[in-house]
């Protein structure tokens, strides 16, 4: 029993993992609008930090533009700047009531370049992958030289938790060659 719960524990680390890599690759422009490009956006007004979708509504009227409508326009600035400070490439213009960011075509440059980058993140996230591997494996190690299991179970437990990582790092590729066919295609 001992073993199994460390096991689902490991996968339920990996499960976040892969999610938060999910999340991270949302992020990435791929030329086409999104509402996950700008809404995790940290903005700087009323003396702390927010997150943009928590001050704006967002909207995706087509392919190329986001529509940022605040529900306080005086934060307008503070959210530009916020877009400006991010890692997006974009400028955005506003009417006094609402922001526009256009999204221009990715050239096949930054296109390469943001497959570099998915790919970093990918590695990140098998390492990751990893790392919980290691920590599971050690404390199953820790209950057999405890002699709180057999060396059997030991075993066993190594096996089940290596086929979690397995099916979690052919997880993390599909999420890379779908994130890689957006890069490419659009």
């Amino acid at each position: 029993m001992l073993v199994k719960e460390i096991n689902r524990e490991a996968e339920e680390k990996m499960k976040k993992a892969l999610e938060a890599m999910h999340r991270e690759f949302t992020e990435i422009n791929t030329g086409r609008a999104n509402p996950n490009l700008v809404e995790g956006l940290r903005v700087e007004c009323y003396d702390s930090f927010m997150v943009l979708k928590q001050l704006a509504s967002i909207s995706v009227p087509d392919a190329h533009m986001i529509h940022i409508q605040p529900w306080d326009p005086s934060v307008i600035p503070d959210i530009e700047k916020a877009i400006l400070k991010s890692n997006l490439g974009v400028n955005p213009a506003n009417d006094g009531k609402m922001i526009r960011v256009s999204l221009p075509q990715l050239s096949k440059d930054r296109r390469q370049e943001l497959s570099k980058i998915v790919k970093k993140m990918a590695e990140e996230g098998k390492i990751s992958l990893r790392t919980i591997r290691r920590d599971a494996k050690e404390a199953i190690d820790k209950l057999e030289k405890d002699k709180q299991i057999p060396e059997d179970e030991k075993f066993r437990g190594h096996d089940a938790l290596q086929k979690v990582v397995d099916s979690y790092i052919v997880k993390v590729d599909q999420v890379l060659e779908t994130k890689e066919k957006e890069l490419a295609e659009f």
